[in-house]
C-alpha cells in the first residue's frame, strides 16, 4: 500500500520559516511528479508547488518568490520550504505525488495533511 506521510507543520508567526516534508513509501516502481496543495478553512484545496521528475518547477502566484519546493528521489521525499510567512499561508497542507506501482498501473495519492498557522 503506497502512502504519503507529511510532517513539519506548526505555529509560526508572520515573516516566519517552516519546512515541509512528505515521504513516499510502499510498492513504488517510480514517481513522476510530486507537489503540495492547502485547504484553508472555507476554501477550496489549491495548489501551491510542483516539482516533476526532471526538477521543473510551478508555483502559484502567491508564494512565487517565498516558497521553495525540492525534492530527493533516492529518498521518494519532497520538501517545501515556506519563507516569509503570512496569515493567509495558514491551512492544512497536503502531499500529492502521481506514483507508478508498475509499468502499468499510475495513481495520484494524498497525504492525510499537515497544519501550518501562521499568527499576526
Amino acid at each position: 500500500q503506497v502512502q504519503l506521510v507529511e510532517s513539519g507543520g506548526g505555529l509560526v508567526q508572520a515573516g516566519g520559516s517552516l519546512r515541509l516534508s512528505c515521504v513516499a513509501s510502499g510498492p513504488i516502481f517510480s514517481i513522476s511528479a510530486m507537489g503540495w496543495y492547502r485547504q484553508a478553512p472555507g476554501k477550496q484545496r489549491e495548489l501551491v508547488a510542483t516539482i516533476f521528475n526532471g526538477g521543473g518547477t510551478n508555483y502559484a502566484d502567491s508564494v512565487k518568490g517565498r516558497f521553495t519546493i525540492s525534492r530527493d528521489n533516492a529518498k521518494d521525499t519532497v520538501y517545501l520550504q515556506m519563507n516569509s510567512l503570512k496569515p493567509e499561508d495558514t491551512a492544512v497542507y497536503y502531499c500529492n505525488a502521481e506514483i507508478r506501482t508498475s509499468l502499468f498501473r499510475s495513481s495520484g495519492y494524498w497525504g492525510q495533511g499537515t497544519q501550518v498557522t501562521v499568527s499576526s
